[in-house]
This record gives C-alpha cells, structure tokens and sequence, in this order.
C-alpha cells in the first residue's frame, strides 16, 4: 500500500562557450584608468575569520536582514570553510564532497573573500550552470560584502563570443551590409542591434530583450580571429575589452568550465601569454564532477562540416552571391576557389556520414582515418595561398581583418584535419558523430587523469574541487583516480538533511528494461505515482525517443487530469521549462540528461522524482567503449572499474533534485527492477540515505 504524502510536515535549507582563438595582451593601462587599492593588512588568520563569520552571533546572522535566509548553524559548512581557509594557508589542493544544504557558495566565498585582502593574484570560481554563475554574482557575492564589510571586487567573465563586436557591426551596417549578410532579413537584426546599442551599457548578448537569429550575432560578436586589440579604432569603447578589465582588477573572477578549459588549454599550448583568464592564485571549481569530461572536450580535437562551411560561406556563398569576397574588385577566380573548397568540404565529410548512416550509428569509432578520401586539406591550401595574396592589396583595415580571421581559420582546418586523419593526437579515440544535421570529427584524450595531473595539480596555486556528487559508496577513489587528483587531501561532509524527508518506491511488477513489456509498464507506472503528488514531478529518461514515445502515449492523461506535461525538446528551452515548471506547481516535466543534474526547485513544485531506467552510459557511443577497452587492457573490469560507478553518480544527481531544503519533504520512484534483481542494485540503493519501499 502506497501511502500519500503529507506536505504539511514540520521542518529546516538547501553557455555555449566556445574555445577561441588567442588575444593580445591586455593592458589596462590603455583605459587610462587609475585603480586604488587598500593596503592589506599585515597578516590575517583565515581560518579564524571564517569560524568568526560562520559562528553563532557572527555576521551571518544578520543575513535575513539583507534579504538573505534565516540564520542557521550548520557545522558542515564551517568544516568546509575551515578546510578551504588551511589549504589556502598551506598551497595545497582540496576535493570536497558537500552535500545539498550545506550551503557550499558560503562556505567558499567566505575564506576567498578574506584570502583577497592579502593576495595580488586574484581566485578563480568555475561552475558548469549559468544559474550558479548568477546566483554567485547576482546574490551571494552581494549580500557577503554587506555581511563581511570588505570592499572587494568581484566580475563575471565570459568568453568573448558573448559581446558585440564594434568593428564587425560597423562593417555589417556599412556599404558593404547587403554583400556580407547571408540572407536579406537579417537586415532587420542589424537595425535592432544599432538600436540596442543606443542604451546597452555591456554589450552582452544575454542583455538583448528581442529575438535575434544567432546568424546574426554569429557575424557580429566578438571573435578572437579578428580581434586587432589595441590597433583597433573602436578599442577603447570595446566591450569584450572592457569587461576584461573588470576580470584584471577583481578579487574573486567567476567563470564557467568551457572558459577555465578553454584559457587552461591556451596556457599549456603558449604559456600566459595566451590567456584569456587573469593571473589566478587560487583556483575553485564547483559542480567538478563533471570535471572529467569537460577536460576531454576542451584538450581534446573538434572538427565539424557546419564550422567548416560556415567560415566559407563567410567569405562566398555562391546560392546567394553574398559573403566578403562580393566585394568590388575581388578576382572571380578566389570566389571559385572559396565554392570548390566548399563543394570539397561536403565531399570530405560525406564518406562519414556514410558509414554512420550503414551502421545505423549516431556516432561511431574511426579506427583507419588515413582511408577517408581527403581532397578538402588541398582544397584549403591552394584557396589559402590565393587569400593571403588578395590580401596584400587591401587598405580597408576592417574588411582585411575580417578577411585574415578567415584565412587564420583555413590554417587551422588544415592542421585539425592533418591531426585527425593522421592520428597525430596522443593516447586519444577518434570518431565520427552526427548531430544537429551536420557531421563532426573528434579526437578525445583517453588519459584525462595524466593531463589534468600536470596541467592543474602541479603548478603554483592551489586547485579546490567540490560537489554535491564526488564519492561512491563514500570512498574518492573513483573520482581522484579518473580526474587525476594529488597534491591535497579530500573531504567528505555529512548531509544536514534527514533520512525521513523522502521515501524509495520500487514496483514489484516492473519488467526489465530489456523486456518487450517494459514501454508499457513505464506508461501504466508513471501516472500512478504522479498521482500520488498530484503532478509536481519530474520525470527523468535516459534517452530521447524513450521520452518522446512516453511523452506522446500519456499526453491525453495528462491533458484530462488538468496537469500541465512539460516536453524537453519540444517548444520551450531549458530555461523556460524550469521557469514554467516553477510557476505551474502542479506540472510534470520530462526531461533527459541536462535535468539529472544542476537543476535547483526547492519547495512544493518538485515533490516526486521519477527515475525511468538506471542512467549507465550507452557502452557503444565511442568515448565510452574505448575508456572500458583500456580499462580492460589493463586488467580491470570496465563495468566494476568505469560504468557502474558513473552511473551511481549520475543516479545520485537525479535523486538529489528533489530535497533541496530541510522543508522539502516528497517521494522518489526507480521504475528499472535491476536495483533489486541484480548484484550490483545495492549500490545505488546505498548511494542515497532513503529507505526503500517495495510496493
């Protein structure tokens, strides 16, 4: 007998950035701005300063009256914050798991806050989601400078994609527009943007208030290729520039993994003075279990048929007779060299889509790419020479920088794709994928552990890793051995929150995921749990045709009960979905992967956590296969060493959506029978503090 839940109980808390080309060097002093700062004190004890801060009658009690929550003693946060404040003391790397509702950004800011009245170089906070990136910025940092009474600076650093380009919207709407846009109604774009920059005072994308076509802001923002620094006419008002002068003169810089891997690749390829990220003293990386694989993409090879299109098409696209290469007095013949380069680029790419489409493969290992046809690399050699030589005659600065960005692009194509069909990429697997209707090539390190040891935890700042999901069965062994953590100690904090504030169902009858009667048991289940909360579910699946298939079935229940189904994938973002599942708080949302994790619905909204099917990687997509193939190799079992514990991982971030304040009471429901027919099911089981219940 499944009882219904009692909301009313008594009580207690809780981009896409992409990697870019290098910069100049950046000189504040080219601002003619004149900083003052307070002479820091002689020495503090940040560690005491943070048992001060945290301590019953310190200064965190008065957070309510700043529009902060009620004080509440927690001794886990006080552990984390007297951890951080010994390993800035000692240079030394900390991992830490803190659990929901330790309230982990306090714990940290507080010793980095104290650190900054005695440090030159500045620390670095690195998160996964925009929504931390803000809440840091937006409200926590805020209310600890009222709280601490330290005037410190802190800046929100982005990559240089998000900002409007000056020089590039002034060529866009100059005489040139009509050539240059891809399509005529973009034109209408440009007019909005040149209205918009009347009154932005940053510049930032994410400030537009209207529907822009990312093609356009593609042609407009900022883009390391063609960026002239200092020599540009516009430099002095530019926007990117300028925010970057906020992250040079701040304490505390928060930035996202794409960027701090991105500007950590940049260091190791060409030192500092390849950076896009200040001089760091100290670097913090929150939401770090994905630390792994946000290393991989960044260190790693990317190549795509859009991008290479894209950068062509820039410069000629002869459906439309538009790109930079229409303008007056460019040689016929270089526009025919940019349209057979193109021609050649779906010719390279066709052979892979090809062999995905026979095996019937999203994505698929490349074990042999010297035996793909390469035409394209020649292609792009021969229309390189041709540019850099139409190049020597061109006065107008603007238009040449636009033109070299693209010949600087054709360079690296030419090496990307020397590196990939020549495996010229160390230690990595090679592969095709398809995705979004384009085909792409990548080149993914294997030995993660090795890099990440050398680039980040050796060298002269100490490197502090936590997350809510660092352990399995309460041993770091997994993570530190995958991620290549040394240097340091790690440390595992308590839950604050109780066993009692949620319940485990089980059904007994649930077939197989494997089974043929599987599909059907999910659409029988589903509804009778949510009925239990009366909606306020997510429903989380561990593919997309699985959720659209369920999505469509139940889509007429859902309508006749009056409970709003929220679809991943169909109308609204990812964004908008939380949005509207927070406002609608009787609402069901179905969601895959990006929902298992960094999504925060304290409260009723979100009382039923739905688990279709336990979450192991798909062992054919090629990163995966090759990862357990070494781990065979060496003698391990991949399923033991690699894919159960990531999925105790990832099950344990899909489990943790739902309580996320010591109020939140609710239920969660595992419809895959293997937690309890398999040897392997108790450890998921033992992963969360929940008793289960077979019903």
């Amino acid at each position: 007998m499944i009882k219904p839940i009692d909301f009313n109980l008594p009580p207690g808390e809780e981009p896409d950035d992409v990697p870019e080309a290098a910069v100049p060097h950046f000189d504040p002093s080219e601002f003619n701005v004149e900083y003052e700062f307070d002479p820091p004190p002689v020495e503090i004890d940040i560690r005491s300063e943070c048992e001060a801060f945290f301590a019953p009658g310190g200064p965190l009690k008065a957070a309510a009256e700043y529009g902060g929550r009620p004080y509440e003693f927690r001794p886990q946060q006080l552990e984390m914050a007297g951890a951080i404040a010994d390993a800035l003391r000692c240079g030394d790397n900390l991992c830490i798991e803190a659990p929901t509702g330790v309230g982990k950004s306090f714990a940290y800011l507080i010793p980095l806050i104290y650190r900054s009245r005695l440090a030159a170089r500045p620390a670095l906070v690195s998160t996964e989601t925009i929504n931390l990136q803000e809440q840091l910025i937006d409200k926590d940092i805020p209310l600890l400078r009222k709280l601490t009474g330290i005037e410190f600076k802190a800046a929100l650093a982005k990559g240089r994609h998000n900002y409007l380009c000056r020089r590039r919207f002034a060529l866009l709407s100059g005489e040139q527009r009509d050539a240059l846009l891809p399509a005529p109604a973009l034109a209408l774009d440009i007019g909005r943007l040149g209205r918009w920059m009347e009154y932005t005072t940053d510049g930032e994308r994410d400030s537009i208030d209207f529907r822009l076509e990312p093609e356009t802001w593609s042609l407009a923002c900022c883009d390391g290729a063609s960026c002239l620094g200092p020599k540009c006419e516009f430099y002095r008002n530019c926007f990117y520039y300028r925010a970057r002068q906020s992250w040079e003169t701040a304490d505390i810089v928060v930035a996202n993994h794409a960027l701090f891997f991105t500007d950590l690749a940049m260091r190791a390829a060409s030192g500092a003075a390849g950076a896009l990220l200040p001089n760091y003293g100290v670097v913090l990386l929150d939401e770090a279990h994905t630390l792994e694989d946000n290393a991989a993409d960044h260190l790693g090879l990317h190549l795509s048929r859009f991008g290479i299109v894209s950068t062509l098409n820039r410069l000629y696209n002869q459906e439309n007779a538009r790109g930079l290469l229409m303008r007056k007095g460019a040689d016929p013949a270089l526009r025919g060299a940019v349209a057979d380069s193109r021609d050649e680029a779906y010719g390279f790419f066709t052979p892979f889509e090809n062999v995905l489409r026979e095996h019937n493969e999203s994505a698929l290992e490349i074990q042999d790419p010297s035996r793909f046809p390469n035409r394209l690399s020649a292609k792009l050699e021969q229309l390189y020479r041709s540019l850099a030589q139409f190049l020597e005659g061109q006065e107008d600065a603007s238009f040449r920088t636009e033109v070299e960005a693209q010949l600087t692009r054709c360079r690296e194509f030419i090496v990307g794709i020397d590196q990939f069909t020549r495996k010229l990429v160390p230690d990595a697997v090679y592969y095709a994928e398809s995705e979004r209707g384009s085909v792409s090539l990548h080149a993914t390190p294997l030995n993660v552990s090795e890099l990440l040891s050398e680039l980040l935890f050796h060298q002269d700042f100490p490197v502090i890793l936590c997350s809510a999901t660092l352990t399995v069965r309460n041993s770091f062994d997994y993570y530190t051995g995958r991620t290549g953590f040394c240097n340091g100690r790690t440390l595992l904090l308590d839950s604050p929150f109780g066993a009692d504030q949620a319940r485990v169902y089980i059904p007994r009858d649930m077939p197989d995921p494997k089974d043929d009667g599987y599909q059907a048991a999910l659409e029988r289940e589903v509804p009778r749990f949510v009925e239990l909360t009366q909606g306020k579910a997510f429903v989380l699946f561990t593919s997309y045709a699985s959720l659209r298939r369920t999505a469509d079935d139940l889509r007429e229940y859902f309508r006749g009960k009056g409970w709003q189904l929220l679809v991943q994938g169909e109308n609204m973002t990812r964004s908008g979905l939380l949005r509207e599942f927070k406002e609608d708080t009787d609402s069901v949302l179905f969601g895959t992967d990006s929902f298992w994790t960094g999504v925060d619905v304290p409260g009723e909204s979100l009382s039923n956590v739905i688990v279709t099917r336990l979450p192991f990687a798909v062992p054919s997509h090629p990163l995966i296969a090759a990862r357990m193939e070494r781990l065979e190799r060496e003698g391990q079992n991949s399923f033991a060493a690699y894919s159960l514990p990531e999925a105790v991982l990832k099950f344990r971030q899909g489990v943790g959506r739902l309580i996320r304040s010591r109020n939140d009471r609710g239920i969660v429901v595992v419809l895959d029978r293997r937690v309890i027919s398999k040897h392997y099911g108790k450890m998921f089981l033992d992963s969360i503090p929940y008793r289960f219940e077979l019903v």
